[in-house]
Order: structure tokens, then sequence, then C-alpha cells
């Protein structure tokens, strides 16, 4: 399930600061009854769709949460599943498509946001019901335990020498986090993004093969889903890209390494457009229970995420800047 495209691309991302119908299960307590917002009981016949493959970034996420809401007794026999393809968009369609499905919710972030564009979707975030966003997370620049860059020093002083020769690959689409970071890294150590070979992989799972068969030169995405190769040495961290070093991953922020430059992706959830307010009410209070638990702050500190929880109205006003500056980006990149 990997789609892989080369793109040469100008620097103009590096301005970006980046970044059923009726009733749904989710509106009834777990004895059956209607509720109001907040249900009685736990909910129930909650889905999840994750819009890349398995061991990716938003696939992790959706798990995670997934486990917190049954653990904590939120919600029942929550199911995550993958619907992958073309950057995530597949997904959104299913979304967009299923109006008034007060069960169903995906798991979003930024590469969905620059995915709709870079596709030319008919489905746009913007016509689903937004949750809430969940968590921001710094990139990571990261290579296999065999690469022989052992610093961003090295990687740098080889990318600068031939930026052409070194593949540079990413869990999302052109618009995305995984593609936004390089490109901005590229034009902050001065180099001409026009000669940057960016290679796409449909998610971190798929990014994942191509790391450890040292297939690209490095590979830019969140440290959080490689966690456990990265704590067995298969790949190493070369810098990471928040203000702060990450918990858990020994490796300076670029700031630290002389390079200006902090990035952070972030990841929500959204539901299909259409839906109840009851069942909207429901879903909000689901997810705002979760992020009140211990179990969720216990999540955040073990995968270096950070909470940025907001919800509802505030949600949907983040996800239309969002929208428009991914948008804008793209269109002056001629990727839109």
């Amino acid at each position: 399930m990997r789609q892989i495209r080369a793109f040469r691309i100008a620097a103009v991302a590096a301005g970006i600061a980046l970044m059923a119908t009726g009733c749904g299960a989710t509106g009834k307590s777990s004895t059956g009854g209607a509720s109001s917002g907040a249900a009685a009981g736990p909910v129930t016949g909650l889905q999840i769709l994750v819009p890349n493959t398995a061991g990716g970034g938003y696939d992790t996420t959706a798990r995670a949460a997934a486990k917190v809401l049954d653990d904590e007794k939120i919600a029942t026999n929550t199911e995550v599943f993958n619907l992958a393809g073309a950057g995530g968009t597949v997904g959104l369609a299913r979304v967009v498509n299923e109006k008034g499905n007060g069960d169903l919710t995906m798991l979003m972030g930024l590469g969905v946001v620059g995915a709709s564009y870079t596709n030319k979707s008919q489905s746009k975030l913007t016509d689903t019901t937004p949750l809430a966003k969940l968590i921001e997370e710094p990139g990571a620049i990261m290579v296999g335990k065999d690469s022989p860059f052992k610093t961003i020093d090295d990687l740098v002083k080889a990318w600068k020498a031939d930026p052409g020769s070194i593949a540079v690959g990413g869990g999302s689409s052109p618009g995305g986090p995984d593609h936004l970071l390089p490109m901005q890294l590229a034009g902050a150590v001065g180099i001409d993004a026009t000669k940057v070979n960016f290679v796409s992989y449909d998610g971190g799972g798929a990014l994942l093969p191509a790391i450890l068969g040292n297939k690209l030169g490095f590979a830019a995405s969140g440290a959080g889903e490689f966690l456990k190769q990265i704590e067995s040495g298969d790949v190493r961290v070369l810098a990471t890209s928040g203000d702060k070093r990450l918990d858990g991953v020994d490796a300076p922020t670029l700031k630290e390494s002389g390079i200006d430059l902090v990035f952070s992706n972030w990841r929500g959830m959204v539901a299909p457009p259409g839906i109840s307010d009851a069942d909207k009410a429901s879903l909000i209070a689901a997810l705002d229970k979760m992020h009140g638990s211990q179990s969720w702050k216990e999540v955040l500190k073990t995968r270096g995420w950070t909470d940025a929880f907001i919800t509802g109205d505030e949600f949907k006003t983040f996800l239309t800047e969002q929208d428009k500056r991914v948008a804008d980006v793209l269109t002056k990149l001629g990727l839109a």
C-alpha cells in the first residue's frame, strides 16, 4: 500500500510557520437509551478511521486514543480501521460521504490538509464536522543505523554539496508535514529546494522499511511512530524540530545545532458532515474526558506528544486557517 513519488519543488513552503444517518450509537448510553450531549454511560459503536497505513502517526494516535477511551470506560469496543490511499484523501472521501453517521470519526492532521489539494480531492476537511485537535508533535530528521551520517552537521554538509543525490523521504504527500519540514530545512541551511529530491510514502508504516533499508539519504517525520526502532538503535535521530529537546530521544534540536528552524505537526479528529447536535456533543464530551484522564497524560509523555487540545468551534476556526494557509502555499508551488 505504498505510493512513492519524487518531487523537485521550490522553497516557497519555507514561509509557513506551521506548522448511517440520524442519531448514531455515540449518542446512546451503554443501556441503549438516548442521551444528551454527554452520554450517561460509555459511548458505543464508535469507529475511528485511519486514512493511512498501519504503523504511521495517524494509526498510532488513533489506537492510543481508542485504548484510553475503552480503558477509562468512556467508550466500549472502539473500532480502529485503516483506509489508506492518496495521502489520506480516500479516507477523507469516505467520511464526507457518510453524511449524518454519528458513529464514524477520522483521525487526521496537517498531511490530509495538503493531500486534499495536491490530489485534487473533491472532498475537503472543511466539509467535515470538527471535533478536537489532540496533539502537536515536532518533526525528526532520521537515518538508518548504517547511514554514514552521524550528526545533523554531517548530513547538511553532504546535502549542500549535492542536494539532488540525496533522497529525502516523508510519510506524507506534498503539502503535509513530512514534506514541509525538509523543504523548510533546505531553505534554512541555504539549499536551493528546486534541487531537493523528495520521495513521498503513504504514512510512516510505509516509510519505515525505506529508512531501515537505507533507500533514503534521510527521512523527515514524527519520532513518535518510530520509538521502538529508535530505542533499538535501528533508526538514528540526527535532530528534532521542536523548540526544546524531545524526551526520550537523544538528539539535539535544529536550533541547538545552529539551524534557525522550529516546526511542529498536529493531529485531531473529525466526524462526517450533518451529524446531529447530540452526536457531536457526545463525541466531544468523550474526547474531553479522554483528554482529562491520567491514562492520556501518560500516553502524551510516553510518545513525546505535546498536549494541544481544543474542541468544537475553536478547532473549526483552526482547521479553516490551516486549510487556507496550505492552499495558498501549494498554489504558489503549482501543486494545488
